[in-house]
């Protein structure tokens, strides 16, 4: 499906639903002027207004990820077809930044949202100069002050170039993740970048790896896969077609440098490795696509042409029919170097993606939502026509036994919430559980770092006797979630996936070489380094997990050492573990709705069989649904309570927050022993230890709510369609029963006027289903 294609199917889909919401509002007027309340289609038109809706504000979002100096706001910027984002040697991305699509003719801003705030605040507003200038300097701002403003991410309104002729996309997105060396390089909580990184995993349509050609099997870049990808192999698998990797910076490849192909070639491999099965790979120069995009629209600057020419010129220098070499024009120019840049098959190839996938989903959704809206209009008039021609007093029969097949409904869905309260409960215990793995295999790797400080002293002081002191350091038990007794509960098996997967929560690990014990070393070397780690003379019989140090300076240091090392481990710990528990819950709430969905369904279907055999009528299936867009997922609904917990922080001064990772700073304590100063790691532990206590609390309620309210939301968007469904026939007996006996004489008429209301509605519905049968020649595979 092209972008071209998914155009077209979109205006169809909103032209159709237009008018159909315009067939409907006659009909409704009417009636209403007759005295009938209509309550039977307000729900309809309803449904029709939040397509229509749907259809003009859905959001595509497309994340760019990199490591630092791998070219992401150069490449972002041709991408947007301007020089607006900052591209600097230092880092520069300070939290998510999301750019938006606005109109070319309307005014660039730069918006910044602040945490417990809903209001953005303007930065800057003009063009792509002021707005790079002023982000430059409040990216400096925030990192100089440690983001003392609580700014949580920014909003970029312009206009990007790679959309411009799509009216359909203007909902999409590009999101400016953090990379993780910018992680390391910000002086405030950067453990909140990675989640912004991890989040746009989670919940974007398509996803760029930015890699430096030179560089991409350095450290930095090995990180950045293992980070990001090593761990979540199996999500990312299954996500294959929406991942991309941007081999950029090729346009630095000297003469004796092997051959791109070549490098790609390994790139592949490596990521095949990382579990990536079939890796999508393009090579780009995204600073000639920059440069070729301002020149060929006639806004580059004389800088702009100035590095053009100094860097990319010499390889489009001609010969005329003599053989002598000329320069043709930047403006002749522009076009193939744009296309030899990259950067026009990148955008093709991803826009595509987005509108293949996500897009086809969404279009299927709402042209479902209308079709819906549509049957249930001609079910009202087969319903009317049917009522008009039958005998009254069996009509009146008929609705009797209506009302009492309706009750008989409403109980089995009770039966239904009941059931989902139970597995709703049973969900809730396995996020619980995952939480509670979290901290104790947290704590166990503490425990295992003060260990190493331990053994590490009694090993100094007793040579290779055996210590007194036996070690407390744990091992990790296997104590993931059993997923499979959870599933089992569910009965009848819904949810497979995890059946056959009971894969680890997250992988405590530290990185290759650190260790509490060499941080120490680093920061105290006088300490931790000397042969003496104690002013006590009797080093053998002193407890191992006492310091004793001769300065309060050192002690401080050992202070300041142990939350810099515990807290960012403590926070990634967690964020491994909230991914997992989001994608998982994810998953499961999608085989939850999916058994909600068809149980009602069937409640529904039981309803529309006795109504066709009743009434002697051909009527629709009153199909149970849940279109995506709306469901804003679990990652918006943890936001959302996360901003009305920092609201009531800041509004009522309640110490309370939920899902967030603050860094910790525990009070290491040490006593002042006049000769020395002493610190027990034991205590220490005890005080990291009931932080972790304390954030698993938050995060519990937090995870657990979000869960709850999200399964109940599904039932309740599912017992509410019924319940229209029931409503709306008893609202059209009723009406229908009213006119019976005051508008018999009018029969006739009546019976004509809704005939050619229903000859009408064939014209949709007929339209409806070829726009559907031309949705199935696209349908992603």
């Amino acid at each position: 499906m092209s972008s071209e294609q998914f155009q077209a199917a979109h205006s169809s889909i909103y032209n159709l639903g237009t008018r159909l919401l315009q067939y409907l509002q006659e009909i409704r007027q009417s009636r209403l002027s007759e005295g009938d309340d209509t309550k039977s289609l307000e729900t309809v038109e309803n449904d029709i207004n939040r397509a229509l809706t749907a259809l003009k504000e859905q959001k595509y979002q497309v994340a760019v990820i990199a490591a630092m100096k791998a070219g992401k706001s150069t490449f972002l910027n041709s991408i947007i077809g301007a020089d607006v984002l900052a591209s600097e040697t230092e880092a520069c991305t300070v939290c998510r930044t999301d750019i938006r699509p606005i109109d070319n003719h309307a005014t660039s801003k730069l918006l910044e949202y602040r945490q417990g705030t809903r209001k953005p605040i303007e930065i800057a507003q003009g063009n792509s100069e002021e707005i790079r200038t002023k982000f430059i300097e409040r990216t400096h701002e925030i990192r100089s002050k440690a983001n003392t403003d609580q700014v949580i991410r920014f909003e970029l309104q312009h206009p990007i170039e790679a959309i411009s002729n799509l009216s359909s996309l203007t909902g999409f997105t590009l999101v400016d993740t953090p990379g993780p060396n910018e992680w390391e390089s910000a002086n405030f909580s950067t453990v909140a970048l990675k989640q912004t990184a991890l989040e746009a995993l989670r919940t974007c349509d398509a996803i760029l790896f930015i890699l430096d050609y030179s560089s991409f099997k350095d450290n930095t870049n090995a990180e950045l896969l293992q980070d990001l990808i090593e761990q979540r192999k199996e999500f990312l698998a299954q996500n294959t077609g929406k991942i991309y990797f941007i081999l950029n910076k090729v346009d630095r490849k000297a003469e004796k440098d092997r051959s791109i192909k070549d490098v790609m070639a390994d790139l592949k491999q490596a990521l095949i490795g990382f579990g990536i099965p079939d890796p999508i790979i393009y090579p780009a120069s995204a600073w000639q696509g920059l440069l070729a995009k301002l020149i060929k629209s006639k806004v580059a600057t004389k800088e702009h042409k100035s590095d053009f020419k100094n860097f990319f010129l010499a390889r489009y220098i001609e010969e005329d029919e003599d053989g002598d070499p000329f320069v043709p024009k930047l403006s002749e120019i522009a076009p193939k170097a744009l296309t030899d840049s990259g950067i026009p098959r990148i955008e093709t190839s991803v826009i595509q993606a987005v509108v293949q996938n996500s897009g086809w989903n969404f279009l299927s959704d709402v042209l479902a939502k209308i079709d819906k809206a549509a049957k249930s209009i001609e079910d009202t008039l087969n319903t009317k026509i049917s009522g008009w021609e039958m005998d009254i007093k069996v009509l009146k029969q008929k609705v009797e036994e209506y009302k009492k097949r309706s009750q008989n409904a409403k109980i089995k869905v009770e039966n239904v919430k009941k059931s989902v309260d139970r597995q709703k409960q049973i969900l809730v215990r396995g996020f619980t559980q995952g939480i509670d793995i979290f901290a104790s295999r947290t704590k166990i790797e503490l425990q295992n770092q003060i260990d190493q400080i331990a053994e590490s002293k009694i090993g100094k002081s007793s040579g290779t006797k055996k210590s007194k002191y036996p070690s407390t350091r744990q091992t990790q038990t296997n104590n993931d979630i059993d997923w499979g007794e959870i599933i089992a509960d569910f009965g009848g098996g819904i949810i497979d996936i995890f059946s056959k997967s009971v894969g680890k929560i997250f992988r405590i690990s530290v990185k290759g070489g650190e260790s509490l014990f060499k941080a120490l070393s680093q920061s105290v070397p006088e300490v931790f380094n000397d042969s003496d780690l104690s002013v006590s003379e009797n080093q053998t019989n002193a407890d191992p997990y006492i310091i004793r140090v001769k300065t309060n300076q050192d002690a401080q240091n050992i202070s300041k050492t142990i939350n810099e090392f515990c807290a960012p481990l403590i926070q990634s710990f967690w964020l491994d573990t909230q991914d997992k528990l989001v994608r998982d819950g994810t998953t499961i709430r999608q085989e939850l709705a999916l058994k909600i969905q068809n149980d009602i369904q069937q409640i529904s279907d039981e309803l529309s069989n006795y109504l066709e055999e009743a009434l002697q009528v051909e009527l629709n299936v009153n199909p149970i649904q849940f279109p995506s867009f709306e469901f804003s997922g679990i990652d918006a609904k943890i936001r959302q309570q996360q901003e009305i917990f920092r609201r009531m922080k800041k509004e009522e001064r309640i110490e309370k927050n939920c899902c967030n990772t603050k860094i910790y700073y525990v009070p290491v304590e040490y006593e002042d022993k006049q000769d020395f100063y002493e610190i027990d790691l034991h205590q220490t532990l005890q005080l990291i230890n009931l932080k972790i206590d304390e954030q698993v609390a938050r995060n519990r309620e937090a995870l657990e709510g979000v869960i709850e309210k999200q399964i109940a939301d599904d039932f309740r968007k599912a017992e509410q369609q019924i319940n229209d469904y029931i409503k709306k026939f008893q609202n059209d007996f009723d009406n229908l029963l009213k006119e019976r006996e005051t508008k018999q004489a009018e029969a006739d008429q009546i019976l004509t006027a809704l005939n050619f209301q229903k000859a009408k509605l064939n014209e949709y519905l007929q339209e409806l289903k070829s726009i559907q049968q031309s949705l199935d020649t696209w349908k992603p595979v």
